[in-house]
């Protein structure tokens, strides 16, 4: 990151985030590290103020130093908690988490839910387990309004925008419906929820270099299985084989309606 203006240049991964924003949006980064985020966005004017929440000592006093240094006392607060409790009802309209777990995203908004009683949109950006993000989504009532993906030094992340909308239920449905795919198992709902609904229907060369790399890993754990004489082992290694082909498939015929 770059020293620009006074303040830290957001990485390609933050300002993507960043640009998911709302305009004039009030919003709470939680997990804000330094506060790069808030900073970010309140200084181009995309948002009118926002809470960075921090939970840990070290990046809590960085992320003060930072709000500080550009002046942004008034409209970004810096608050020490855990998850959603940073914030107080009604107080934000919008919600960024990126940079953790999917099943940590899913348990901070599920232990928050009376936090987002006027909360419109969730940006999020989980470093895996994309799809426990997802389906949590989907049983919450969210509607999945956009995904993005990219490679920044070395690494691939996606993230999600959604949205609370009262036509989430109609929108969902179309969004999970079953599609199919010439010469390849359909991608049904748990695929779509797998590998990104919106992200499916015309994804770029890091989503198959993204799921190529989660092959690989596939296939190393079928290794280590096959070295193990357990029974247990064989209908993992079963298990793993089926699941290995359906996806070769699928990313193939994938790579195919691309071209």
């Amino acid at each position: 990151m770059d020293n620009v203006g006074g303040y830290m240049k957001l990485s390609a991964r933050l300002q993507k985030v960043a640009d998911y924003l709302p305009a004039g949006c009030k919003f709470a980064d939680i997990g804000s590290d330094h506060a790069l985020l808030p900073v970010a966005a309140v200084l181009d004017g995309r948002a009118a103020s926002a809470v960075a929440g921090e939970v840990n000592d070290g990046p809590l006093e960085a992320a003060k130093r930072q709000v500080a240094s550009a002046g942004l006392g008034g409209k970004i607060s810096v608050r020490k908690g855990d998850g959603l409790a940073v914030i107080r009802n009604g107080e934000v309209d919008t919600i960024t988490i990126a940079g953790m777990g999917g099943a940590l995203i899913s348990n901070i908004l599920g232990e928050g839910m009376d936090k987002l009683a006027g909360v419109k949109r969730l940006v999020l950006q989980p470093n895996v387990g994309e799809d426990v993000v997802r389906r949590w989504l989907l049983e919450q009532g969210w509607y999945l309004t956009a995904e993005h993906i990219l490679k920044e030094d070395g690494k691939i992340y996606e993230i999600l925008v959604a949205d609370r909308t009262e036509e989430a239920e109609s929108l969902n449905e179309e969004l999970y419906r079953e599609r199919t795919l010439p010469g390849a198992p359909p991608l049904t709902k748990e695929w779509l929820i797998l590998l990104g609904p919106h992200l499916t229907k015309n994804p770029p060369d890091v989503f198959f270099a993204k799921w190529e790399s989660e092959l690989d890993k596939l296939a190393k754990i079928r290794r280590q299985m096959s070295k193990s004489e357990q029974p247990s082992a064989r209908l993992k290694e079963a298990e793993l084989d089926i699941q290995m082909k359906q996806m070769k498939e699928v990313l193939s015929c994938l790579q195919k309606a691309k071209r």
